[in-house]
This record gives structure tokens, sequence and C-alpha cells, in this order.
């Protein structure tokens, strides 16, 4: 599971969730992508059991990026325990997600739609928020490649 290695500061205060993800908010790694809609947190646990998901569901082929880390300790009481006493230890790592961020990134050559699609979906029944698929469309790829080649040529004549 995954946890930070050492911390600066053991315990943390819980937070506000507000607004949208400024960062980690497009797909940077891969041509699939599974995209947070609300805020909430996302354990270490529910991070790798929809990682396990996927990577059964694509049979190991292609490739996984886990876009978020759990870097939250969560604290807490011991059951039956008085009020006061300080704060509890911490007990696990959560990931702080709020809506637009990219959780999980697929990708490679034996990948399609489909097989993204439905590895995804049984991603985000392991996940506390709801989610959206989203890919890379082929054609806008294509376009862009098409205006630096032709941004290339206009540039050749120029220099002729």
């Amino acid at each position: 599971m995954l946890s930070p290695k050492r911390t600066k500061f053991r315990k943390q205060h819980r937070g506000r969730m507000r607004g949208v993800a400024s960062k980690g908010n497009t797909i940077a790694f891969g041509q699939f992508a599974l995209q947070a809609q609300d805020c909430g947190w996302v354990t270490a646990r529910q991070i790798e059991a929809s990682r396990r998901a996927m990577t059964r569901y694509i049979k190991r082929g292609g490739q996984i990026w886990i876009r978020i880390f759990p870097d939250k300790p969560v604290t807490m009481r011991p059951a039956e325990t008085r009020m006061g006493s300080g704060k509890g230890n911490p007990e696990f790592w959560v990931a702080v997600v709020k809506p637009g961020r990219i959780l999980f990134e697929m990708g490679g050559e034996d990948i399609t739609e489909e097989i993204a699609k439905e590895a995804m979906r049984l991603a985000q029944y392991k996940l506390p928020v709801k989610t959206k698929f989203i890919s890379i469309d082929k054609n806008l790829e294509n376009s862009s490649q098409e205006n630096t080649k032709n941004r290339k040529k206009s540039q050749e004549e120029v220099k002729q």
C-alpha cells in the first residue's frame, strides 16, 4: 500500500475541500483516464483495490499510472476513551481529491477504448468519489500533429 516514507509532521488538521482541482486535471501519460467528479478522501487501501481491479482486467498488458498519492495522515482515538487526553495516533493515509482531478491513467498498444472503459468501471466501484471516464481524442492528436507539420513547412518556406 502507498504511504509516505517520512513526513515533516506526524499529525495534520482535517482541512476543507473547496473548489476544483488546479493541478493534475489533464491527461499527461496515457490515452484514457478516470476523473473525479466530486471531492473526498481516497484511502491507500481504496487506491490499491482499484489498481488491482484494473490490472487484473487488462491481464497485465498496457500500463497504468496512479496520479494521486495518500500523503495525509488520519488519526483515530481508541474505542471507549474518555474526552480529552489529546489527539489520537495516525491510523491510515488518505489522498485529498477535488473535482476534476485525474485519479488513474491507462495506455499502451494493446489497450482499446472498450478494455480501458471496462477496467476503469471496475476501479470506480472501489472508490468513494463519483468519477467519469475520459480519453484523448485521436482526431485532436492528429490535428495537432498536422498543425506542427504545417508550421514547420511555413517556417522552411520563409527561410527560402
